[in-house]
């Protein structure tokens, strides 16, 4: 798959957006205290009509592009969901939140920690929430009390009362075809009968039954997001009668797998035109440490089978064109269905007159691997892993398009900035209001992207190396990716000490845009390395003394 990053590619596809919706717009006076609607999607990768891509259809997201800045070099911190979303919420890089996996609370590690809308709530503002915004695994039961005015209202699911009569609640939270209900229902009551523990029986199912796309022709309400934008409709026509200042978060867990949405959504596109990886390789010259094994995906119940007719290679998954072909159909009809579902919120805040006073904001909390490296999922440094979407949109600030380079720490003072209160000091990122009001400008020569591995060629599962003793640290210009892996548990709260380097990597996406090739060890990239390497060291050193203050 080409990679969305091309700055050639960009640049023809958004002349047009810019030319015509900077005049679109005049700028105006910051209304005091703005609302904040903050749209998070999970898995979603710069797949998008407003960053470049011609396949995909996404008019919502691109019509919110057009009255907004789109921040074309935007990385994250941590390529899985619970680091980069606490990353995100808090302002700090994980090193500081503590959360580098799947199962640690970020306030068990971090007490005092102050999230993004927990401190809204001292510039008073009511924060509200719905769907995923924090990932659950890493913050308490009720999605991170101290962040909320009002208490959270679901996470996945919703009231019954919100899905489609027609189909119910999906089975697993993911399912609605006929066959795979009954599946699922007979492997329940087998559960049951083995005397399962009722919170073990849904694992106990997925066993058996988890495929890994769906195709059913049911309305959007059938899955979960749909089920969710409705109640989110009405939560902002009362929010819009209580006439505070809100902060509402609108978390869409789509394109995430399984890949299910109904019918109309797959019919956008024809299978035989899925734009397969062009480079399924390892990069030449490439660290094993560097790959994973797509244990996200393999734990599918439709996967296992695959692998056992296809030569597998010693890192990633190998599957056949045509599973891979109906997973990128999948992930592009999700895209579209998410789509379509933030189109109903912009179009409820529309109608409630509440766009002219409202902070828009669209993020995919990391990019997601479509078999490039032969890797399919996150979990890694590379491009296709880290590179995600952020979107601002200030009514009062012209649209525009930003090639300076921003990370998602950057979002929690960029926010604090356009609602006209103090930017907490401690934060790890930068306000981005000076780039959406000259685009040419920039903020920051590199973002940082990290992810631990436990050293081992192959991953060991998905809980994001809990217990890994390995850290790569992944600078990335405009122009290059420069990866440090570090042994002995290092974070950057230690002095750093070159003899525990296991390996680095050094990509240019000018000449190589798929990362075919590591050149970090080629003659004519030793001045490149030398510089990448002491922008590390200084990174490290200014990360270290901020920790030690902690």
């Amino acid at each position: 798959m080409k990679n969305n990053s091309s700055t050639k590619k960009l640049n023809l596809a958004l002349a047009g957006l810019v030319s015509v919706s900077c005049f679109a717009q005049n700028e105006k006076k910051a209304p005091e205290k703005p609302n904040i609607l903050f749209i998070a999607v999970d898995d979603l990768k710069p797949i998008l009509g407003c960053y470049g891509d011609k396949l995909v259809k996404t008019p919502n997201i691109d019509r919110l592009a057009k009255n907004g800045t789109v921040f074309l070099q935007n990385y994250v911190q941590q390529a899985v969901s619970g680091p980069t979303r606490a990353s995100i919420m808090t302002g700090m890089r994980p090193d500081y939140t503590g959360v580098w996996d799947l199962k640690t609370k970020m306030r068990d590690v971090n007490p005092d920690i102050l999230s993004l809308p927990q401190y809204l709530i001292t510039q008073g503002y009511s924060t509200q929430g719905i769907g995923k915004i924090y990932d659950q695994r890493c913050v308490d039961k009720k999605m991170d009390v101290p962040s909320w005015s009002v208490p959270y209202y679901n996470y996945f699911k919703t009231q019954e009362k919100y899905y489609s009569a027609q189909t119910g609640m999906p089975a697993l939270g993911a399912y609605q075809l006929p066959e795979t209900k009954a599946l699922a229902e007979k492997y329940r009551k087998e559960a049951i009968s083995k005397g399962i523990a009722e919170d073990e029986i849904e694992a106990y199912i997925s066993k058996f039954v988890k495929p890994s796309v769906e195709c059913a022709d049911v309305p959007d309400n059938a899955y979960n997001d749909g089920a969710n934008v409705i109640r989110a409709k009405e939560i902002l026509l009362k929010l819009k009668s209580e006439n505070k200042p809100f902060f509402f978060a609108v978390g869409f867990s789509k394109p995430h797998l399984p890949f299910v949405s109904p019918k109309k959504y797959w019919d956008m596109y024809q299978r035989d035109q899925m734009p397969v990886a062009e480079f399924q390789e390892k990069s030449k010259n490439s660290p094993a440490i560097a790959y994973h094994n797509a244990g996200e995906l393999r734990q599918y119940s439709d996967i296992p089978a695959l692998t056992e007719f296809t030569d597998q290679k010693d890192y990633g998954l190998t599957l056949p064109l045509n599973k891979q072909k109906e997973l990128i159909h999948g992930y592009y009809a999700a895209v579209s269905y998410t789509d379509a579902q933030v189109g109903k919120l912009l179009n409820a805040m529309d109608s409630l007159g509440l766009l002219k006073n409202t902070i828009v904001i669209l993020w995919g909390d990391h990019g997601w691997h479509l078999g490039d490296h032969n890797l399919w999922c996150k979990h890694t440094n590379f491009e296709q892993a880290t590179y995600a979407p952020l979107i601002i949109s200030a009514p009062w600030i012209k649209p525009s398009i930003s090639k300076s380079m921003t990370e998602f720490v950057d979002i929690f003072p960029t926010l604090c900035d356009l609602a006209s209160v103090p930017i907490p000091s401690h934060l790890d990122g930068k306000s981005l209001v000076s780039v959406m009001r000259k685009p040419e400008s920039r903020v920051k020569e590199f973002s940082v992207s990290q992810y631990p591995r436990n050293g081992s060629d192959a991953e060991t599962g998905r809980l994001g190396f809990a217990e890994g003793k390995c850290m790569g640290y992944s600078i990335r210009t405009s122009q290059y990716r420069f990866t440090i892996w570090m042994r002995d548990n290092f974070r950057t709260k230690r002095a750093f000490d070159k003899n525990l380097i296991v390996a680095m990597e050094l990509y240019d996406y000018q000449k190589d845009p798929n990362e075919t090739i590591n050149v970090v060890d080629e003659k004519n990239y030793t001045d490149v390395k030398q510089d990448l390497y002491s922008k590390m060291l200084s990174f490290f050193e200014s990360q270290r003394l901020k920790l030690a203050k902690k």
